[in-house]
């Protein structure tokens, strides 16, 4: 499933296609779903997905599906970049592989793909699943190098490089998961070409500020 959807091409695959699936899935599992638009981004302060998104005609998406399988528990939200093309926006990338940059929301297709798994087995979980997603491209409205933004966090970022968009709708999508009560939070996401050119495709990078958390994670992988 989750091949399917990045391998999808980006006329198709939206971020209100992205949203449909969370839809389907939520009647299928009857799960809880919320689906935010620009005004309710714009309302809930989330300025850095809508700052990524501000250089494209297509409307952005703050996607959330819940299961409440266990009380009292920790819980965990899984959180996929969404970015449904990332052309790098002002900071365009080179021509070469463009194309590929339909995948630049593997990691919603994954923590998706993960939920659909979750709530198919009733897996006795209180977990989230949070979908920023976009499209980063460049236009008269798209964001510069030098704008700074105030994110849902209240912390404000200067922009440096538009390609550096996944940070920043990552960073919302956070917020959105700790306002909805996450403890755990594990965040997927095709964040930075540095870690393929480092390791390959052997494995993959991970950063953390939970060792207890990392090492469950490490055990499962």
């Amino acid at each position: 499933r989750a091949r399917e959807w990045v391998n999808l091409p980006p006329n198709q695959k939206t971020p209100e296609f992205l949203a449909e699936e969370a839809r389907r899935m939520a009647r299928r599992y009857e799960l809880e779903i919320e689906v935010l638009g620009p005004e309710e981004l714009r309302a809930g302060g989330y300025n850095l997905l809508l700052a990524v998104a501000q250089g494209s005609s297509v409307p952005a998406r703050l996607i959330c599906l819940r299961r409440k399988g266990a009380e009292g528990g920790p819980t965990l939200a899984l959180i996929g970049k969404g970015i449904t093309f990332d052309s790098g926006g002002i900071s365009i990338k080179k021509a070469e592989g463009m194309h590929k940059m339909k995948g630049d929301m593997g990691g919603a297709a994954a923590v998706l793909a993960a939920f659909e798994v979750i709530a198919a087995r009733r897996l006795p979980l209180d977990v989230m699943m949070v979908i920023a997603s976009c499209e980063n491209m460049p236009s008269g409205t798209a964001m510069k190098p030098g704008d700074v933004f105030t994110g849902a966090g209240g912390k404000t970022v200067e922009v440096v490089n538009t390609y550096a968009e996944g940070r920043l709708v990552l960073a919302d999508a956070i917020t959105y998961a700790i306002r909805r009560g996450a403890t755990h939070i594990v965040d997927l996401a095709t964040l930075t070409g540095a870690a393929a050119v480092a390791i390959g495709h052997a494995a993959t990078a991970a950063v953390s500020n939970d060792d207890a958390l990392w090492a469950r994670v490490w055990e499962a992988a």
